[in-house]
C-alpha cells in the first residue's frame, strides 16, 4: 500500500485493492532474490517462520486449484523483487505463470502469503477474491511496519519526476502561498510543487506523501482553464497534509467527514464541481471527482 493519497482523478472502473488487470497481466499494488530453504527471522521480537520457496508456489497452486475451475495446474515461477514499494505481479505467458512478489513480504506469515495467493489468482483469473483473504491480506499491508518498510523502499529505490512548478500559464508555489495564507493560516510547510511531465487524461492532481510532494496534471496548465480552478485542484491536495487518513474496518479512507467539510470551505466550490463535470463529459469519461 502506497503512502500516496488517492488522486484527484477520473474514475476508472472500480477495482478494489488497486489492482489494475489485463486479459493477460495482473499488478496487485496493495535482488531478484529466491529463498531456497526454510529459515528463521525476527518480526516484532519473535521469531518467525521464513517460508520456503516450495511453499510459495503451493500456496499459488492452491489458488488456482480452487478459483481455476477444470483448468489444469499451470507452471508457476514465484520469486521475490526488490520493488520500490508494497507491489506485486502476476503475468500468464505461453501457458506459465510469473509471479514476482515484493520483498517486503519475505517474511510474512504464512496465511498472510496463502492469502496473497489468492488475491492475485483471483484477479489474473477475473474471479471474485475470496473475502477472508482479502482481509488477511489487506490487514497485513496496512500494518504500521509494512506501510513503514514501503515507505523506506520507495524513498531508497523509487524516485519522482519533478519537471518544475512555474509552468506555461500559471505558477504553482505561488498559488500554494496564495491558498495557504487564505485558507491555512500559513501553517502549512511547503512541499515540492510540480507539473506532472505529460497531460494526464483522468488524473488532474495527487499528493505524495513519501516524497512530499504534490503533482498536478499538465493538461490544467492552461489560459483555457480558469486560474481558480488550478486552485481548487491545489486546495484539494493541500487538504490531504492537513488531515490524515483513517483506519476504519482494516481500511484506509483518505476523504473523511472533516475533509470533505474543509473541501467546502473553497469560494468557488460549487462551480469547481461543475467545472469537473464539465471536463468529464469533453473526455467522455465518467463524472470527474476527487477519487
Amino acid at each position: 500500500m502506497s503512502a500516496r493519497s488517492p488522486a484527484f482523478r477520473t474514475p476508472a472502473p472500480r477495482v478494489s485493492g488497486g489492482a489494475i488487470v489485463t486479459a493477460r497481466s495482473c499488478f496487485f499494488q496493495y535482488g531478484e532474490s529466491i529463498i531456497e530453504g526454510g529459515s528463521l527471522g525476527y518480526r516484532d521480537g519473535k521469531v518467525s517462520k521464513v517460508l520456503a520457496m516450495t511453499d510459495v508456489k503451493k500456496f499459488f497452486l492452491d489458488a488456482f486449484h480452487h478459483l481455476g475451475s477444470n483448468r489444469g495446474l499451470p507452471v508457476v515461477d514465484v520469486r521475490f523483487y526488490p520493488y520500490a514499494g508494497l507491489r506485486h505481479t502476476i503475468r500468464l505467458r505461453s501457458g506459465q505463470v510469473y509471479v514476482r512478489l515484493s520483498d517486503i513480504c519475505k517474511d510474512s506469515p504464512p496465511e498472510v502469503m496463502r492469502a496473497l495467493a489468492f488475491v492475485l489468482v483471483a484477479r489474473l483469473l477475473g474471479k471474485k477474491i475470496p473475502p477472508v483473504h482479502d482481509r488477511t491480506y489487506r490487514e497485513y499491508s496496512l500494518t504500521p511496519e509494512v506501510m513503514r518498510s514501503s515507505d523506506i523502499a520507495r524513498r531508497g529505490r523509487g524516485r519522482k519526476m519533478i519537471s518544475g512548478a512555474r509552468g506555461n500559464s500559471y505558477d504553482l508555489e505561488k498559488m500554494f502561498a496564495k491558498l495557504n495564507r487564505r485558507y491555512f493560516d500559513s501553517s502549512l510547510e511547503k512541499p515540492t510543487l510540480t507539473w506532472s511531465q505529460r497531460k494526464t487524461r483522468s488524473i488532474l492532481g495527487h499528493h505524495d506523501r513519501v516524497y512530499d510532494t504534490i503533482v498536478i496534471s499538465k493538461s490544467l496548465d492552461s489560459t483555457q482553464v480558469p486560474e481558480w480552478f488550478v486552485e481548487f485542484i491545489i486546495y484539494h491536495e493541500m487538504l490531504h497534509m492537513k488531515h490524515a487518513a483513517r483506519m476504519i474496518n482494516g481500511r484506509r479512507y483518505y476523504h473523511t467527514a472533516a475533509f470533505r467539510l474543509d473541501e467546502r470551505r473553497f469560494a468557488k466550490y460549487d462551480e469547481a464541481q461543475r467545472w469537473l463535470e464539465q471536463i468529464a463529459r469533453r473526455r467522455r469519461v465518467p463524472r470527474t471527482r476527487a477519487a
